[in-house]
């Protein structure tokens, strides 16, 4: 009597793979690649050289449009700038960031705030020309 080879079944690596490949792609794609967190829409005015802002750790980030200010990412008031500002320390560099159509009157009234405040180390960021 003969008897009967079992073959061993292996399941077949290549459609596994080709998923995994499939999952990664999907979620490199579908991720977010944030630089850094802004409340405001802006369009930055274009300069012919310059540097980008440095991120560093005692900084604080103004944005300001014709229709609001954020400081660090939050929505303020103009009246409320002060109260603000004034928790921070006096030797903090302060990032402007205005969009190149907002009203300078809004920029006058920021730089104000900051020149009450004593704050000195002030950069006006915009994008770089292309």
């Amino acid at each position: 009597m003969a008897r009967k080879r079992r073959e061993h079944i292996t399941p077949e690596l290549t459609p596994l793979i080709d998923v995994v490949f499939l999952l990664l792609i999907f979620f490199m794609v579908s991720s977010v690649f944030k630089k850094e967190e802004f409340a405001l829409l802006l369009n930055l005015p274009v300069t012919e050289q310059g540097e980008g802002a440095a991120s560093k750790v005692k900084e604080i980030t103004i944005e300001i449009n014709n229709d609001a200010i954020a400081v660090n990412g939050k929505k303020i008031e103009v009246s409320e700038l002060d109260s603000t500002l004034a928790a921070y320390d006096k030797a903090i560099t302060v990032n402007l960031r205005a969009d190149e159509e907002a009203r300078y009157k809004r920029l006058i009234q920021v730089l104000e705030v900051l020149q009450k405040q004593k704050k000195e180390n002030i950069s006006l960021i915009t994008d770089k020309k292309k």
